[in-house]
């Protein structure tokens, strides 16, 4: 099941908010969540809700041999097995394949090993479970002695698939003593509608222009409209990742809990370091706090910090997908972070902020197509046609794609909204009464909007499926 569905909108989200808050103690709230989050994901992963409760109770268990641990280095190994074993999970389920596959050329035998169907969302909720036990090792949280309070934490539907990567101190207090208000669930239901409509309205519009270019002949849609297709798919994946992380703040909010910001507008960055500060803040944090401080960070030698970020980088490109176009896209990141460190003084900080935004943009548009294109021969064709110049046949493709002009105007709405032009307007609304009301109204409105799109449209292409 997903947010941007009508199951979820008009069934599963109704029915469990009545039921939640038709229910005053703490604990059969909790109950409310926990069966309705197992529901959620069994409801499209039926078999791999097993997966999931298995890695709860590893980190559960793994958590408790822990804190009877009297020595360091007993404590140090419980969390050595924990977090194999937890690594090992998703290991099998989303790489044996990929693994296989790439050394089937020198070990022929592998070729027969096929890949396992991948489990939704098994990325995130591993590592919320890592994050728990390692905060423990380093006495940051408590421990959970209740596995199903864990299980809660683990399986919460409003994060379990798409995000953001909750750490367990950010929601211990939460899970005992949060307190619901009318005014919170109204913010909450908000900003969930937001969140809806830049994933039905902008980021779905945007997909459909990429997916026509790509699905088509590239010697007739040549260069011209595959740079559309790119521009396309970055706005579609800002849209759909910022929207469902909106959506999932909201239903946080709606329930009593208060997630963290997951993006900050990173299309307005003027550099790939600030790109990165706001984009996906709760996977590049985490990256930083489990592997690259760890590593040494940069307080280390010069050898040694390039080594860390070109593993903290191969680590982020295959944890987004099981393919060798992410491996080259995280390693592409880490090639620009390093050069950019290096010109930044003596370059960088000279030119006007215009073109260095510019030259930002540039490269994180030809970053999305590395991330886009997971069929090697497919980007390779992509590349070739961005900057070995194809005339573009417009009036062939206009002829036959005459169906796409709608969501063609969608791309520079789009465009725009990937700027907080709305940010202040918004704020301020929220600070009076009769602007909540009018934020009511217009969120009523992109609601039936949202839903008459989805009722006519049966194309809702789902980012997160490979995560």
């Amino acid at each position: 099941m997903v947010f941007s569905s009508l199951t979820f909108l008009f069934a599963f989200l109704p029915i469990t908010a009545a039921l939640y808050f038709l229910i005053p103690n703490r604990i059969w709230r909790n109950g409310v969540l926990l069966a309705a989050s197992l529901l959620f994901y069994a409801w499209g992963e039926p078999v791999y809700i097993l997966l999931l409760l298995l890695a709860a109770l590893e980190g559960y268990v793994g958590a408790r041999v822990m804190e009877r641990q009297k020595t360091v280095s007993g404590r140090k190994r419980a969390l050595g097995v924990t977090t194999a074993l937890l690594l090992g999970n998703l290991a099998v389920f989303k790489y044996l394949g990929f693994v296989c596959q790439s050394l089937t050329p020198v070990i022929p035998a592998l070729k027969n090993v096929e890949a396992l169907a991948l489990p939704i969302g098994i990325s995130f909720y591993t590592f919320q479970i890592l994050s728990y036990n390692i905060d423990l090792y380093r006495g940051k949280v408590g421990l959970q002695r209740s596995f199903l309070q864990l299980l809660l934490y683990v399986s919460l539907f409003p994060q379990l698939i798409a995000g953001p990567i909750v750490r367990y101190a950010a929601v211990e207090h939460d899970l005992r003593c949060r307190a619901e208000t009318w005014d919170d669930a109204g913010a909450g239901v908000r900003r969930f509608i937001r969140g809806l409509a830049k994933k039905v309205l902008l980021a779905n519009s945007a997909a459909r222009i990429a997916e026509i270019v790509y699905a088509g002949d590239a010697a007739i849609f040549g260069t011209g409209a595959y740079w559309l297709a790119a521009v396309s798919y970055t706005l579609q994946i800002y849209f759909d990742f910022s929207g469902y992380s909106d959506m999932a703040i909201g239903l946080g909010r709606l329930f009593g809990f208060r997630f963290s910001e997951n993006f900050d507008y990173p299309y307005r960055s003027r550099s790939v370091t600030e790109f990165w500060r706001r984009w996906h803040i709760s996977l590049s944090t985490w990256f930083r706090d489990y592997v690259y401080i760890p590593l040494g960070g940069n307080r280390t030698s010069k050898a040694k910090w390039v080594r860390n970020i070109l593993v903290v980088w191969a680590l982020t490109g295959l944890w987004h997908g099981a393919a060798w176009n992410f491996v080259l896209w995280g390693l592409y990141y880490a090639v620009l972070l390093l050069l950019e460190k290096a010109l930044e003084k003596p370059v960088l900080q000279k030119l006007p902020g215009t073109l260095r935004w510019g030259m930002t943009m540039l490269l994180v548009t030809l970053g999305w197509v590395l991330f886009d294109r997971t069929d090697m021969q497919a980007l390779g064709r992509a590349l070739q046609t961005l900057f070995r110049f194809r005339a573009t046949d417009w009036a062939v493709i206009a002829q036959y794609h005459t169906d796409a002009l709608p969501y063609l105007a969608a791309l520079p709405i789009a465009a725009v909204l990937s700027f907080p032009v709305l940010k202040k307007p918004i704020e301020r609304l929220n600070e009076t009464a009769w602007g909540v009301a009018v934020l009511n109204v217009v969120c009523i409105a992109l609601l039936a909007v949202c839903v008459a799109a989805l009722i006519s449209e049966r194309f809702n292409p789902f980012i997160y499926f490979r995560f």
